[in-house]
């Protein structure tokens, strides 16, 4: 069957499913309520139209302006702001997992229709404002030949690079518009051999010592066997000087986003969760990650509801899943995530921005769009707020879906938007003339500034 015959026969099933009337509202916070699981042959689907932004822009709050800064790139991720401003931008798309028939045979195409159809990137962009006024006027090529580059982290003079298959590591100078010749150290080699979900995604610990890098499943709840589930939906805790890693948090399906909390040093994580148990489950989330926590992934959703197509069942497992702390929704697909600061202004002073890629499984489409989680005394409190909109109106027109998220301390939201190929900057309209000093850079410690620890788990591979 070829290609277009499929696409009809999905969307053919994919009207009898959106027949199905769906619950209420979407879900947030730390108490979300739940309906029962509903199954069926496929979710309801219904996925991006693509279209072009034109004149157009991205719906900022008032008091706020936005602009493109960077065009006709190739699938840009994530994104990291340099000491002196610059910008690196995470190119490429990855993925090399078998399709699970029929479902994948049939929802790959419908999918995959709503996405950019550049090709892979698979490199690093730098975009330079030299003068300060908002205007990068220069983009040029970093880093080239990678392997689906997601995650970006600068720890001293190190730059370090979580492709789909490894952690790389570059040698970085301030001003460097063009890494050396030359292939990049690999660190760490990261489970690679399906890739269901390949981002990985990477942050630093404040004092550079570790970069923690999420490691989604490689599937929906096992369909592959647990033996493909090998080190996967899970948080690795790697050291920066030896390579050696080991499992610092599990039961994570699809860690997309990770972030360290200002002051505590607290490891905060976005997460993508299961499919196919109906439209408003289960609900993505945000969560501080603990050490050696478990959040249930594939016995238990949010907490300690049971997943009662996962086999054999686990008692324990379920018993010790975490409830995550804040849910997002059901299917909004939360990619970006940072942590705000003043700089943005009194009302987005203290909590965090997330990147909603938007939803393919829900016949009422959400997501598309970048929100703003208040916090207070160092938690989410309160409701989401959205701070930039537009990508996607009523009638199916979407023009852009928000991954990466990035504050810059000289006072702007950067918003990679893969559906486009652009890079965006809100920033405040009354923002400060002049650069305020950007946050210190962690150093990675030497064997003789390192407190002594237990050798982490793990092969450096």
């Amino acid at each position: 069957m070829n290609r277009l015959k499929l696409v009809a026969a999905a969307c053919a099933t994919v009207v009898l499913a959106a027949c199905n009337p769906e619950p209420g509202p979407l879900q947030h916070g730390a108490n979300p309520e739940l309906p029962e699981p509903k199954r069926g042959l496929l979710p309801s689907m219904k996925i991006a139209d693509p279209s072009e932004w034109g004149d157009q822009v991205p719906v900022v709050p008032e008091g706020f302006e936005v602009r493109a800064i960077a065009r006709d790139l190739r699938i840009p991720r994530q994104t990291l702001v340099l000491p002196n401003g610059d910008i690196l931008v995470a190119e490429g798309r990855g993925g090399n997992a078998p399709a699970l028939k029929p479902k994948d045979v049939i929802a790959g195409p419908i999918k995959a229709a709503g996405t950019t159809q550049v090709p892979s990137g698979n490199r690093l962009t730098l975009l330079r404002d030299a003068d300060g006024d908002g205007e990068y006027e220069l983009q040029t090529v970093f880093a080239e030949d990678l392997d689906a580059p997601y995650g970006l982290a600068l720890v001293g003079n190190n730059l370090y690079v979580a492709n789909q298959d490894a952690v790389v590591r570059f040698d970085y100078q301030p001003g460097m518009t063009q890494a050396r010749a030359g292939k990049p150290q690999v660190l760490t080699k990261l489970p690679s051999e399906i890739n269901h979900h390949w981002t990985k995604a990477m942050t630093a610990s404040a004092d550079g010592r570790f970069l923690y890098v999420g490691i989604g499943s490689n599937s929906n709840i096992t369909e592959r066997g647990m033996t493909a589930e090998q080190d996967r939906a899970v948080v690795w805790e790697i050291d920066t000087q030896t390579g050696m890693h080991r499992e610092y948090a599990g039961g994570l399906r699809n860690p997309t986003a990770l972030a360290i909390q200002p002051g505590s040093g607290q490891l905060w994580a976005v997460v993508n969760e299961r499919d196919e148990i109906g439209p408003d489950l289960v609900p993505d989330y945000l969560t501080s990650v603990r050490e050696g926590g478990f959040y249930g992934w594939p016995w238990a959703y949010w907490g300690q509801h049971v997943d009662t197509r996962v086999k054999p069942e686990n008692p324990e497992k379920v018993a010790a899943s975490i409830t995550p702390d804040y849910a997002l929704g059901a299917h909004v697909a939360a990619l970006g995530l940072d942590f705000s600061s003043p700089v943005m202004g009194p009302e987005y002073a203290e909590g965090v921005f997330v990147g909603m890629h938007g939803s393919w499984n829900r016949s009422e489409p959400v997501g598309y769009k970048v929100v703003f989680v208040p916090f207070r005394n160092g938690r989410p409190a309160g409701d989401p707020i959205d701070f930039a909109t537009g990508f996607r109106d009523d009638d199916g027109t979407t023009r852009g879906r928000p991954v990466g998220v990035t504050v810059d301390p000289r006072g702007a939201l950067v918003i990679a938007d893969d559906l486009a190929n652009i890079v965006w900057r809100v920033s405040r309209v009354d923002g400060p003339a002049t650069a305020p000093v950007p946050a210190e850079v962690p150093v990675a410690p030497t064997s003789e500034t390192a407190p002594a620890t237990d050798a982490p788990e793990g092969d450096a591979g």
